[in-house]
């Protein structure tokens, strides 16, 4: 592999470990639902990143199925997250009338 494109690599995979860690620590911390599904959003694209770095460092393109794979199943969850976080908000307001 060509010196300069192994270089990038290298950064690349760090960046998205950071990137990573990173969001972890907001998943942690939140402080509200919506941080949260955010976090785990970003984070489901930055290992598809990772997938993707993969498949060009080791030439398999077996890693760009699985990023498909879960880039497709982050969509679903980030979805089926945010539409549990709008029911909340909507009993949330219902409650707060009735009282």
């Amino acid at each position: 592999m060509d010196g300069f494109l192994e270089i990038s690599l290298e950064i690349g995979f760090m960046c998205v470990v950071i990137s990573v860690v990173l969001a972890f620590v907001r998943l942690i911390k939140g402080p509200s639902l919506q941080d949260r599904v955010v976090a785990l959003d970003f984070m489901t694209v930055a290992i598809v990143a990772f997938c993707g770095l993969a498949a060009i460092r080791y030439g398999t393109p077996a890693f760009l199925d699985v990023a498909l794979v879960l880039a497709l199943v982050g969509f679903l969850a980030t979805v089926a997250l945010a539409r549990f976080a709008e029911r909340n908000t909507e009993r949330s307001r219902e409650r707060s009338r009735h009282d």
